[in-house]
């Protein structure tokens, strides 16, 4: 199945289908970007020439309104890292997860944790086992993983050599959306089943810069001061079970990147925000947002991939899909208006 450039479809509750040129749709948009210069707007219309879905417009809407009248002081940002934050491809070649361009510096290991991804992986997306057993295979997988990185004498010069060599790049418009929720001091949460030191060398290699606001919910290391690999914080965060639960183990970026003065996320005041924007790039990470009394969800789904056989249970899950390996500029056009002042 193709799916035509430069427009944007809308679904209605009814589920009857209309199509609008990208101009008709952002011209109906309320937000008007009034903090970014022509250069990004012309961007995200650029961005628009992707296809985008939306189930329920009017659903999408009433929650816009709902985020923009409790104002930002209610509003935090929860994200996925690879293949969300992160492009799924780059220069036409597959990127790299987080987990996947660790290289050890050791191929006996490297070997032996490709061995585990091969007979683990399939299972995770099985269909016939109970979520419970799943749960556990998971949990067997990463922490055989981890044993295997603290054997195999990971040094953090490895993970900077991974990374500098790796097949990996953040979604046009990440640093302007990181940008315009440091200026609003709106949190923003990265959830992710791999390792956040491998992602913070991500984001200082790649970005070259900290965001006050970011914590990273992620799988921590704890080296020794020759920077080996000694062993783990905390408990397992794999891929069910990377939620508000896991929260007790986020540690800020800017922890390793230099100190900056400004917001810091705090935990309890975070849980106190319950107006949320959850960006995913996979049906489970709909579950991020678990163990979080929220008000209002409004939920954005990154398909990159088999578009015809996953957009129906994608389109039903999500308010928003964006399809294609979209950049982040739509994202960054709705946050600016979740940021506008309500009209009265």
């Amino acid at each position: 199945m193709s799916y035509p450039l430069r427009t944007v479809t809308i679904t209605s509750p009814a589920r009857l289908i209309t199509t609008f040129s990208t101009h008709r749709f952002l011209a109906a948009c309320t937000c008007r970007f009034r903090c970014f210069s022509t250069s990004v707007m012309n961007k995200v219309a650029m961005d628009m020439s992707k296809v985008t879905v939306i189930d329920d417009v009017l659903s999408l809407q009433n929650k816009i309104d709902a985020i923009r009248t409790a104002g930002t002081s209610k509003l935090q940002v929860i994200a996925d890292f690879d293949a969300t934050l992160t492009k799924y491809s780059v220069n036409g070649s597959r990127g790299q997860s987080s987990h996947g361009l660790l290289k050890q510096g050791n191929p006996e290991y490297d070997a032996k944790r490709q061995a585990l991804f091969e007979y683990y992986h399939p299972l995770e997306f099985s269909s016939v086992i109970p979520v419970e057993e799943k749960a556990k295979l998971m949990e067997e997988w990463w922490g055989k993983t981890h044993n295997l990185l603290i054997e195999g004498g990971l040094t953090y010069d490895a993970i900077r050599e991974s990374v500098a060599n790796s097949i990996i790049a953040f979604r046009d418009g990440v640093v302007e959306l990181f940008k315009l929720l440091e200026e609003k001091n709106i949190p923003i949460l990265v959830f992710s089943a791999g390792l956040a030191d491998i992602i913070e060398e991500v984001f200082r290699q790649k970005i070259h810069r900290s965001f006050k606001n970011v914590k990273i919910v992620s799988n921590q290391m704890v080296f020794d001061n020759d920077g080996r690999l000694i062993s783990f914080k905390g408990k397992v965060i794999h891929v069910l079970n990377k939620n508000k639960h896991a929260l007790d183990m986020a540690a800020p970026v800017h922890e390793h990147l230099g100190d900056v003065d400004g917001l810091l996320v705090n935990n309890s005041l975070v849980k106190k925000r319950t107006n949320v924007l959850l960006l995913g790039d996979h049906l489970g990470d709909l579950g991020m947002s678990d163990g979080l009394d929220y008000e209002t969800l409004i939920s954005i789904g990154f398909l990159n991939n088999n578009i015809e056989n996953n957009l129906p249970s994608y389109r039903e899950s999500f308010d928003i899909v964006y399809l294609n390996d979209a950049s982040m500029w739509g994202v960054v056009k709705l946050a600016s208006q979740l940021c506008a002042s309500a009209v009265s």
